[in-house]
């Protein structure tokens, strides 16, 4: 397996999912993730999940599934014993990525231009709300406020039931991998001199990513608006009824429309001129869905599946999560690993890993997620610290 970051020392200083999610990627692509916790409860994501009894435990599901493959070591970074402690650990690191307000670390005296005095080299990462400068960076900003100010709200759901919110924390999730990117390409960078520091506003990460919807408004003056399931730039592009269930269909082409005019057996479709031009096809899109779905009845999800894939129109069910998981597409490509009797956990434990092989093969991580300060005495000895001065830092608190 390559681990093109091998070597490479990344302190993880966040919290709950945007930057536990970049440094999850970083270390499945072989970074040492350190993830630097509070004493008292560490990483908020511990307590948050499905499971009550692993939330206890400060082992939550939420925690679980960002971090795999790091190690934990709390520190006490309002402590002056602390401080100096994490001042060491920075020394030996190559990245540091936090994502507390903009100030925290600075007021603390662990910000930007202080690390680079421990290390001249580092790449330091600040993932916030809505970034390091400018009238809103104070604010506090979890997923679904920055789902509403970016607009994605705006065009989500059906014009009868929008705003609605995308059903996982996606404002999260682009915000941890659009910080992951960033952190690759600076340690990519040649002949690099001085630190790096990268401010991610997760507002801009997802506006970043929001294509057509952005675009038209600002080259054709066309604002976004909500269309449920269907596809605001062809016809039949959306999701129809079929005799037991849903299919999604993206028919984009002009050859595409006309196969799925001929597997439904309605080819004098193709000629109607309401739907013979895409323009048109568009402007008579719920006209045309009620003539696909009234022969589309006639058959299930799985036959029209295959029936419209063999003619070359991309189509596939629409599927639960459970279902997503379970199919061998999803299951034999390496994407779901296991964790054997998971420390803290008590049992066995299933995670998702990266969207992408190398060479041939799935990115994994070979150690569960970590128990809150599990690898602290590890590190420490790692620093220099003999087990009398760890036991002294444990008394003051500073660990």
């Amino acid at each position: 397996m390559t681990r093109p970051l091998q070597g490479i020392r990344v302190l993880d200083l966040t919290n709950v999912l945007a930057g536990p999610f970049a440094c999850h990627q970083l270390a499945h692509m072989g970074a040492d993730v350190i993830k630097v916790e509070t004493r008292n409860g560490g990483d908020l994501a511990r307590q948050l999940g499905a499971d009550a009894e692993l939330n206890k435990r400060f082992m939550g599901v939420s925690f679980l599934a960002q971090n795999p493959g790091k190690r934990s070591i709390t520190i006490d970074l309002k402590h002056p014993t602390g401080k100096e402690v994490f001042r060491k650990l920075v020394r030996t690191a190559d990245v540091v990525i936090e994502n507390f307000r903009p100030g925290v670390m600075k007021r603390l005296g662990l910000g930007y231009e202080e690390l680079l005095q421990e290390n001249p080299s580092l790449i330091y990462c600040a993932i916030s709300g809505f970034g390091q400068d400018g009238p809103l960076r104070d604010l506090p900003a979890y997923d679904q406020i920055i789902q509403g100010m970016s607009g994605v709200m705006s065009i989500t759901g059906a014009p009868e039931n929008a705003p609605y919110r995308v059903g996982y924390p996606m404002a999260d999730t682009i915000g941890g991998i659009t910080a992951a990117f960033a952190v690759a390409a600076a340690l990519a960078e040649r002949n690099r001199e001085g630190g790096v520091f990268i401010d991610v506003s997760m507002l801009e990460a997802v506006m970043a990513t929001m294509g057509w919807a952005v675009s038209n408004h600002l080259i054709a003056d066309r604002e976004p608006k909500p269309m449920g399931n269907e596809n605001v730039t062809a016809s039949p592009s959306g999701t129809f009824r079929t005799g037991d269930g849903l299919l999604n269909i993206a028919a984009n082409k002009q050859e595409q429309f006309e196969a799925v005019c001929r597997v439904i057996g309605r080819p004098e479709l193709i000629e109607d001129e309401r739907f013979i031009e895409r323009q048109s096809r568009l402007q008579h899109r719920f006209e045309l869905k009620a003539a696909l779905e009234e022969a589309m009845a006639a058959k299930s999800t799985d036959e029209w599946w295959k029936l419209f894939n063999q003619a070359g129109v991309p189509a596939g069910p629409v599927y639960s999560v459970p279902q997503a998981l379970d199919h061998p597409q999803v299951a034999d490509r390496g994407m779901v690993g296991t964790f054997e009797n998971a420390p803290g956990v008590g049992r066995d434990i299933r995670l998702v890993r990266t969207g992408f092989k190398v060479n041939g093969q799935a990115p994994r991580v070979e150690t569960p997620p970590p128990t809150l300060g599990q690898h602290s005495e590890e590190i420490l000895e790692r620093l220099g610290y003999s087990a009398t001065e760890i036991e002294e830092l444990r008394v003051e608190k500073a660990i």
